[in-house]
Order: structure tokens, then C-alpha cells, then sequence
């Protein structure tokens, strides 16, 4: 069996070094160069045309990002960041998602090297799942300051708020995206949106306001205790679970610590259960791209509960782990491709706008 064949791009020396062992010690896969910068990395992806590369963000002549978005237009290949854990990190990881790379892994700022080798079975199943991904295409040209709204057209008004319809997203490799997708295209009147993306501590702050900057429902990361509104957004706090609760009649966040679940922190298999327990027939579920199986066995909880499901189909994923499972469980109502996720939820909202739907 072939080995996947990864090149390094950082301009530590030690961080190179360390990479570069992480990956050699992996029976399926090998690092075949490290380049301390992207001029020497175009040589080198030219010349032995690896299947992943890892990619700093932050590197002197080219930095990273300006490399990556002129690496997916003239040749497009899966991409695995590596980035700092600062404000400025994550709100250049988000840029780089968007112009297409696969995942991030998350370096601690002093302590790298022991802090990568605690790292080391994260970075190197990142590198696996990018070496399977479906890469997509970046809308935006290189460049481009900051992301711009796809969509001018205004989305369709659903007509009611509903204080007890929520809308619930599960998410994990290339679900930033696929998240922003969605959310771009529901309208400012749509129900409550409460979503886990796997992410870790740091970067989900920043991953919510660029989204509340794109959107016209409100987005933000939730906070424990306050209560789910419509024509709001609401993002797990990376490295900590999120789950609905009822408190008389109306919906509340709750935010806690505790184990992973399906070795995610925070787990889509929370959110969906306590959406189940608490919000049966009036929850829609929805679940997108991602490696995995967190969230499929709740996920039919949902349906049995009965909520209505809508998984994205494998030629949009990114990763089709999490959806297929989700489908194999039984959980799925519908199977669509991604722009068609968002139109779905708004005509089941209309269909359904006279049922079950209260002020509070």
C-alpha cells in the first residue's frame, strides 16, 4: 500500500525537525521534504508532488496564507495549517479555510515542542483525513481582504419567529464552510441555530464573529446559561460541550466542561441528544461534512423523537464520514447537496409555521 506522501513548509528549524519525525513514525505515510519557506516549497511540491502538505501560517517573504490562495488556484491540494494559538492565529486559520485548506492543527506558543509531540496523533490523523478529502474550489480570488458575501440576493423571509423551532448543526473537517454556507442563506426571522463544530479552545470565538459579520441571523459563541433566541446563531465553545435545556418556556444554553465525547470535545453527540430530550418535533437536524461518527447515534434519537433531518450528500463533503454514518443509523429524512441545505430548511419551516409554534 502506497505511503501518503507529505511535504513540511515552516520556517522553524524545530518545528521542521519535529513534524518531519511525527509523520516518519506513522507506518502510512512518509514526509518526503521540509521547506523553511514557500519559494522553496514550490520547488519542492513541482519536483516530488506530495499528496498533503503542512503549512505555517506565519512565515517571512511569502506568509502562509498568500501562498495558500495562490496554491489552490494554479494547483489545487490538500492542506493541513499549522497555526499559533493567538487571536491573530485564529482569525488567519478562518482566513485559510476559507480559501480551501482541509484542517488546522493548533500550536502552542511557547513550549512548541512538547506541545507538538502531545500533539502528534492529532496532526497525523489530520494528515490522513486531508489525503481523502473532496477539495473544493475557493470562490474568493487570493488575496482578498478578509471574506465578502456570496450571496447579494436576500434570503427568503419565513414570515413567523418561532420561540420553539431550533435549528441544530453538527460539523467537523470542512465544516466551517459548510456551516458559513447554510448560515449565509437563512434569513433574519428563522429560528434559533445552535451548533458544535469540532474546534479547539481559541478559535471558535474568532470563527463567530466572522460569521456574525457575513450573516444576517446574529452569531456568536454561547454562553452558559442564556437563553436561545430566534434570528441568533450559537457556536460551541471549542473545547467545551454545548446542549439545549428548557427553563419554563423558553430554550437555554447550556455550557459545560466534561470527558470527550467520541474523543471530541466539544461533541456533536451532546448537542444532538439534549435536542431529543428537550426539543423533539420542533428541532430540525442537520448534519454536515465531517471525519467520524460523532453525532449519527443521537442524530436518530432526533428523528425517533421526532425532529426532521437533512444530511449533506458525499459530493459536497469535504469528508464523508460523519453524514455517512449519520444515513447508515437510519437518522436521515434527506440527503442534499449543500446549497440546497439552507431553501430545505426554510420550506419545511413555512410547511410546518402553523404547528407547534408559540410566542414566548
Amino acid at each position: 500500500m502506497a505511503k501518503t506522501r507529505v511535504v513540511v513548509v515552516d520556517d522553524s528549524a524545530l518545528v521542521r525537525g519535529l513534524l518531519t519525525e511525527i509523520i516518519n513514525q506513522q507506518p502510512d505515510m512518509e514526509c518526503v521534504g521540509a521547506a523553511a519557506d514557500p519559494f522553496v516549497a514550490r520547488e519542492m511540491i513541482r519536483e516530488l508532488n506530495p499528496d498533503v502538505i503542512t503549512l505555517d501560517v506565519e512565515m517571512p517573504r511569502m506568509d502562509g496564507i498568500d501562498f495558500l490562495g495562490k496554491l489552490m488556484r494554479l494547483r489545487p491540494m490538500p492542506v493541513v495549517m499549522v497555526s499559533t494559538l493567538t487571536e491573530r492565529g485564529a482569525d488567519v486559520t478562518m482566513r485559510a479555510l476559507e480559501l480551501g485548506a482541509v484542517d488546522f492543527v493548533a500550536k502552542p506558543k511557547i513550549g512548541v515542542a512538547d506541545g507538538l509531540k502531545l500533539l502528534a496523533h492529532d496532526i497525523t490523523d489530520k494528515v490522513r483525513i486531508a489525503s481523502k478529502a473532496h477539495l473544493r474550489r475557493t470562490a474568493a480570488p487570493a488575496g482578498s481582504a478578509g471574506a465578502v458575501p456570496r450571496h447579494s440576493a436576500p434570503a427568503t423571509s419565513i414570515g413567523r419567529l418561532s420561540t420553539e423551532k431550533i435549528i441544530f448543526i453538527g460539523a467537523s473537517t470542512g465544516g466551517t464552510e459548510a456551516t458559513k454556507e447554510v448560515l449565509m442563506n437563512l434569513p433574519p426571522d428563522c429560528p434559533a441555530v445552535v451548533i458544535t463544530q469540532h474546534m479547539p479552545p481559541g478559535f471558535t470565538k474568532s470563527y463567530a464573529a466572522r460569521l456574525d459579520g457575513l450573516c444576517k441571523v446574529r452569531v456568536a459563541e454561547a454562553r452558559d446559561g442564556e437563553r436561545i433566541l430566534p434570528g441568533h446563531a450559537y457556536i460551541a465553545p471549542g473545547g467545551l460541550h454545548l446542549s439545549v435545556e428548557r427553563s419554563g418556556a423558553n430554550y437555554i444554553a447550556r455550557v459545560r466542561d466534561g470527558d470527550p465525547v467520541n474523543r471530541h470535545k466539544p461533541s456533536v453527540e451532546v448537542l444532538f441528544k439534549s435536542a431529543a430530550r428537550v426539543v423533539g418535533p420542533n428541532a430540525l437536524g442537520l448534519m454536515l461534512t465531517g471525519m467520524g461518527a460523532d453525532g449519527a447515534t443521537a442524530m436518530r434519537e432526533m428523528r425517533d423523537a421526532g425532529s426532521y433531518n437533512v444530511v449533506q450528500d458525499e459530493a459536497t463533503c469535504v469528508v464523508f464520514g460523519m453524514p455517512r454514518k449519520a444515513i447508515a443509523a437510519g437518522a436521515a429524512h434527506e440527503v442534499l447537496p449543500l446549497t440546497h441545505i439552507a431553501s430545505k430548511l426554510i420550506e419545511r419551516l413555512r410547511s410546518t409555521s402553523g404547528m407547534s409554534m408559540t410566542r414566548v
